[in-house]
């Protein structure tokens, strides 16, 4: 059922080369855009190519994993927590090893999650056995402030304390997956077709944003247009190019060309964002991101670096003024 959404009807003002934008809230018909109140994102993802690699992670398991995955489902619904404590074990156990009970690890590290009798985990022989290690991992997640508000990789690293924090993303999709498949529990997360616990920027939006986060944990590289490694605007040109919208190559000419503009604080998901230099100067931007709503953005950051999810400083002096949102 269409819902109705409110978002920007624009007149154009150019300044400085860029378009910017005179906004007025006008109702329109659109069911894309707005989600239920109880939706809870940090599930997910569960559409498009979300769900089909996630499916193919999952199918890749060997009898020994699915049985992990069965008794960190088992207990944690025995123990009556949210699918989402599920899914932040499973991408844990994964992570940590492969979601098998490891005799072997860095230093004292033992078990599927890898835990430490040196630093208060248990007794070898605990940390070993796969009941007392999911239960000692649930009791540890439970201690961590907003863990339900934060995506599954954050909250995972928040328990492991790794020296790689971003890697626990990698299994968000096949971790959905299989909450879903072997959890037997229908759109857990709540959100239905849709992609966010926010209002959309556009109906690519969507499809842009499942795009993107396929590629978390590939690395950058300069002048890099995929598959398995990226820069930060030849990512986004491949993530529109999914749902059909053509956008410019280079950040500043996202920037200048990329589609209509409106005031960066009031970005919605899907809508990019820029860094500058000389933010009075397009010519001088050199970074761009995905907006993903909750002050969040994905971007492909620099050398050495992965595709991410960070959080975005409002107030730094090289944010550009204005967000951009493609198709529009």
């Amino acid at each position: 059922m269409a819902v109705a959404a409110v978002v920007a009807v624009v007149a154009v003002v150019v300044t400085n080369g860029v378009s910017t934008v005179i906004k007025e809230n006008t109702p329109v018909e659109g069911g894309a855009g707005v989600l239920m109140a109880s939706c809870n994102a940090s599930i997910g993802p569960w559409t498009g190519g979300g769900e089909e690699r996630g499916r193919g992670d999952a199918d890749r398991l060997t009898d020994e994993q699915l049985t992990t995955v069965a008794n960190i489902i088992s207990i944690g619904r025995k123990r009556e927590l949210p699918p989402l404590a599920w899914q932040v074990a499973i991408q844990a156990g994964m992570t940590e090893s492969g979601l098998r009970s490891l005799d072997h690890g860095d230093r004292d590290s033992l078990g599927i999650f890898q835990m430490r009798p040196s630093m208060g985990w248990g007794t070898p022989q605990q940390v070993m056995d796969p009941e007392y290690a999911i239960n000692k991992f649930y009791d540890v997640l439970l201690k961590v402030p907003d863990w339900e508000q934060q995506r599954p990789g954050d909250s995972a690293q928040d328990v492991e304390r790794s020296a790689f924090p971003d890697r626990y993303h990698k299994w968000e999709a096949m971790a959905a997956f299989l909450i879903g498949q072997e959890g037997d529990v229908s759109d857990p997360a709540g959100c239905g077709e849709a992609a966010g616990d926010y209002l959309l920027a556009s109906s690519a939006a969507a499809t842009a944003i499942d795009f993107t986060k396929q590629q978390l944990g590939e690395p950058y590289l300069w002048g890099g247009n995929g598959p398995d490694a990226w820069d930060c605007s030849g990512i986004l040109v491949k993530a529109f190019a999914a749902a059909g919208i053509k956008i410019p190559r280079v950040a500043n000419d996202q920037y200048v060309a990329g589609g209509a503009h409106l005031p960066v604080r009031e970005a919605k998901a899907g809508d990019l964002i820029f860094w500058a230099t000389n933010p009075a100067l397009p010519v001088t931007v050199h970074h761009v991101a995905m907006y993903l709503g909750n002050d969040e953005y994905i971007h492909a950051p620099q050398t050495g670096d992965v595709v991410k999810i960070s959080k975005i400083n409002w107030d730094y002096h090289e944010l550009m003024p204005l967000a951009v949102r493609p198709g529009v």
